[in-house]
């Protein structure tokens, strides 16, 4: 990560329903966070997860900040999200 971008891993499992990326995109981009990757999955017609990378350098809030906007955002939802500096997730992952 040369580029002193600061990125961060979000992950949600739950449910599935719908509106679950947009309510995620909605409040990332009006975080001034940039998405750089999606995946997501219905896993057995039912359960929702996705993994996404998104760039911080331009938000002014900090990871535990973005957590609160995000959980507050699907609370009525069955959701649960997880967010990580990816340079620690990296590091937790290595072989």
């Amino acid at each position: 990560m040369g580029n002193n971008k600061k990125r961060i891993v979000v992950t949600v499992i739950g449910k599935d329903e719908i509106g679950i990326v947009a309510k995620v995109a909605t409040v990332l981009a009006g975080s001034n966070i940039n998405l750089i990757d999606i995946n997501q999955k219905i896993l057995g017609d039912e359960i929702f997860a996705m993994t996404l990378l998104a760039d911080r350098t331009n938000s002014t809030l900090s990871l535990s900040e973005i957590t609160t906007k995000l959980k507050e955002s699907v609370k009525s939802m069955s959701l649960e999200v997880t967010i990580q500096d990816s340079e620690v997730f990296q590091y937790m992952h290595r072989v």
